[in-house]
């Protein structure tokens, strides 16, 4: 049994770190940092960094997830925010470029204890049974799981937060009403979900990772065959439909749409695989790279990780 257990969880964990290299590596994601551009203060190498840091975390997600399906723990004892926060703590030990992968981890961790639940339950990965799992976890976290989220939030000190009116993030009182009053981590994000799209992924069941993203990078992949061109191509579809919320805090939400109007602009001159759509993804990746990084859609690149999880679970192998 322990050794089926480390297979599960070796699985998940190696499918969701080759999720966040591939993101990371494909290029040019504008606005964001990839293999060729760096932020003058965060590189591509403290990404790489990034990924390796999560490996131990990813695996006791996903053995969370088997313990589920063992009746060892229920769904309300596997301390989601307490392996985000550890996650968050070892990816700031691991690199010297700030907050590298917050979003991704709030999205991925989740991901992986669905994911070592649904091999649990059958060794064919089932994309259905896997989203399902995935709603599971996420509604049964609990108000432990929100104040760790709120210390890892701090940990990471990302920028573009804004201001809540209601459970700041800032605000010292915030936890200790969470803690007082039991409001579970999926009830805060119900709150921020508005304005904040990995929090709307936890409120609805991850609708951009699996109905927007996954069928489009699969479309994609058949089409061209290369990873690369897919995965940027996914990334611009999901910033085309869905303004990137890190920009629409700093820049504003006008801003945030422009940006999604120039990249469905640039997925109609083809992308990467026309000379026109080349053209206009190094130009717009110029135009995105302000030294305070308000135009960097940081948030996109975060689904575009998610969307290559699923993929990679199922099977797709670079």
């Amino acid at each position: 049994m322990q050794k089926i257990l480390n297979g599960i969880t070796d699985h998940v964990s190696k499918c969701l770190q080759l999720a966040i290299l591939l993101e990371v590596s494909a290029y040019p994601k504008p606005g964001n940092v990839h293999r060729t551009a760096d932020f003058q203060e965060t590189g591509y190498e403290h990404f790489l960094a990034s990924a390796v840091a999560l490996v131990p975390h990813f695996r006791r997600a996903a053995e969370q997830g088997i313990r589920v399906f063992d009746k060892k723990i229920a769904l309300n004892q596997i301390e989601t925010g307490k392996t985000i926060k550890n996650a968050v703590r070892d990816v700031i030990a691991w690199q010297h470029g700030g907050n590298t992968l917050l979003g991704s981890i709030i999205l991925l961790i989740p991901m992986a204890t669905a994911a070592g639940l649904t091999l649990a339950e059958n060794s064919s990965f089932s994309v259905k049974w896997f989203r399902s799992n995935i709603k599971s976890v996420v509604e049964f976290t609990t108000a432990e799981d929100a104040a760790n989220v709120y210390d890892a939030i701090t940990l990471a000190q990302p920028g573009g937060l804004g201001r809540a009116r209601q459970l700041d993030v800032t605000d010292a009182t915030s936890k200790q009403k969470i803690l007082e009053e039991g409001i579970s981590l999926f009830k805060v994000f119900k709150i921020s979900s508005s304005w904040d799209s990995i929090s709307a992924e936890w409120v609805d069941n991850y609708h951009i990772t699996f109905d927007i993203g996954y069928p489009f990078f699969l479309r994609q992949l058949k089409e061209t065959a290369d990873i690369n061109v897919a995965t940027v191509h996914t990334y611009l579809k999901i910033l085309s439909e869905i303004p990137d919320t890190l920009i629409s805090r700093k820049a504003g939400a006008d801003k945030a749409k422009w940006v999604s109007a120039q990249a469905e602009k640039i997925l109609e001159e083809g992308g990467l695989t026309a000379q026109k759509g080349r053209n206009s993804l190094s130009k717009l990746d110029r135009r995105l790279r302000d030294p305070a990084h308000k135009l960097n859609p940081g948030t996109t690149a975060d689904l575009t990780s998610a969307t290559l999880a699923i993929a990679i679970l199922k099977g797709y192998r670079p």
